[in-house]
Order: structure tokens, then sequence, then C-alpha cells
């Protein structure tokens, strides 16, 4: 008698986490992180579009952009005067040597000179306008976000872009070539310092050397390239603490990522307008003199 017996066996199923779902799953991830960024730089260029447009339209009330100009410019005189101070220092420490062994000690002004005042000079200016000055706004505007400060304003009948943000930006943008020129005056008082009376070059060729190969152009470079540095970081801190997340976690990141986020855009701005202005330099001045 035979004796019919079913099989419970199952249809074999397809193999997972090959090749392709790997593929597929790096495809969707770098499409997230893409779609990601298209929406971030639209709500970027939407805050700058407002921001632009309360800025030719109606400017913030006296009382609204002198505490800012304050906070922003006075209180980070100190930090980059001394910076600016050091750098300097540190530059003729570390070039000394090099050119003592190609017997250019007397151009050693020179080349201080020019880096602090076409690079150094902005960029530490820069710097700590966004570590000081970017952070806190960001932070600060973060925590209006969360406890719904900013949302009272919108009650209030007051456009939070005009009220908060505007004198933020004039502040960062006005006042950052005050602290480029801070900055570059006490870097080359720090350098001229330690070259003339602490390693013994002459006073006259390290001043002379100067004289001729940094002019009025180079001072301009940095002043020029400062106020789109004062801008970014404006606009970059303002927008990370509108779009702060909730929390305390979410304002620490916001404060975060504005520093951050500055600091490459700074040097990106930096790299793309010293090649721009090395370009119109030269093309004015073709026979512009060279240190060797």
């Amino acid at each position: 008698m035979e004796v019919n017996q079913t099989s419970n066996t199952r249809s074999p199923t397809p193999p997972t986490g090959g090749p392709l779902d790997a593929a597929a799953n790096l495809i969707a991830d770098l499409g997230g992180v893409l779609i990601d960024w298209v929406v971030g730089l639209g709500k970027m260029a939407d805050f700058i579009m407002r921001l632009a447009g309360w800025l030719f339209g109606r400017l913030p009330r006296r009382e609204t952009i002198i505490p800012n100009f304050y906070q922003i410019g006075v209180m980070s005189l100190p930090v980059v005067a001394l910076t600016g101070t050091f750098i300097g220092m540190v530059l003729v420490v570390q070039s000394y040597v090099q050119f003592r062994n190609m017997h250019l000690e007397a151009k050693l002004g020179a080349v201080i000179n020019m880096s602090l005042v076409r690079e150094l000079g902005p960029v530490l200016a820069a710097t700590m306008l966004a570590g000081r000055v970017g952070s806190a706004m960001a932070a600060e505007l973060g925590t209006m976000r969360v406890t719904e400060q900013i949302d009272a304003l919108v009650s209030m009948g007051a456009n939070p872009i005009h009220y908060l943000v505007v004198p933020r930006f004039l502040g960062c943008l006005l006042l950052i070539p005050a602290l480029t020129l801070m900055a570059d005056f006490m870097g080359v008082i720090g350098a001229l310092f330690y070259a003339v009376y602490l390693l013994g070059i002459d006073f006259h060729h390290y001043l002379e050397n100067s004289r001729h190969f940094v002019g009025s152009f180079d001072l301009f470079v940095g002043v020029f390239k400062s106020l789109f540095f004062g801008g970014a970081i404006a606009i970059i801190a303002c927008y990370r603490g509108f779009n702060c997340e909730p929390g305390a976690e979410g304002v620490g990141r916001a404060a975060t990522a504005a520093f951050v986020s500055s600091f490459v855009m700074i040097l990106l701005l930096d790299l793309l307008l010293g090649i721009a202005l090395d370009g119109v330099y030269y093309a004015i001045w073709p026979e512009a003199p060279k240190l060797f």
C-alpha cells in the first residue's frame, strides 16, 4: 500500500547581501546625500534672497544695530590683536633659518609682511570672527528657535530676518575690514620686534624691503577678501541658527556646524579670490618687482 506524502519543502529564496544589493544601497545613499545638498542649497538661496530684500529695502533701527556692532567689532579686537602679534612672531621664527641659509635675511620683512597683509591677516581675523562671533550667533538664534522666541516675533508682526539677521550681517560685513587691519598691524609689529631686536636683522634693510615689495594693492587684496569672509560667516551662522534642530543637542550642533562650515568657506573663498586678484594684479602691473 503506497502512502502519498506531501512535501513541505519551500521554494529557494534568492540570496541577499550580494554585490548588486551593495551597489544599489550605495547609489541610494549617494542619492540621498545629493538630495539633501540640493534641498539645503535651495533653503540657503531662499534665506539669502530674503536677507537681501530687507537689506536693500529698509535697514533696522539704530538701537538694534549698535549693540551688534559692539559685540562683533569691539569685543573681538583683543583676540584678533593677540593672534596677529603671535602669528607675526611665529612666521619670523619659522622663516629665519631658511632665509639665513640663502643669505637673504634682509628680505625677510618683505616675505613676512606680504604673507600677513595678503593671506594670514584676513584669514586669521575671519577665523577668530567665525569662532567667537559665528558660533555665538548660531547658538543664540538656535536657542531662540528652540524656545519659540522667533515664532513670538512673527506673531507680534516683526520680521525675524529684518530684526535678527540684518544687524548681524551688517556688523560682520562692515567691521571685519577693521579687524583685518588690526591683525595686519599687530602682526607686522610683532614680526618687526622679533626680527630686529631678538634676531639682529638690520632695521633699515628690513623696512626698506618691506616698503619696496609690499604695496597698497597687497593691503587692498586683504581688506577686499575680508568683506567676503565676513558676509559668508554671518550668512552661514544665521542660517544654521534659524534651521536649528530641537533640543540642546540641536543648538550645539548648529554652533559647531556654523564654525566648521564658515572655516571651510573662508578657505574656499581665499583660494578663488586669491587666484582672481593675482590675475588682475599681473594684468595691470606685468613688470611688478619679484623677490628673487
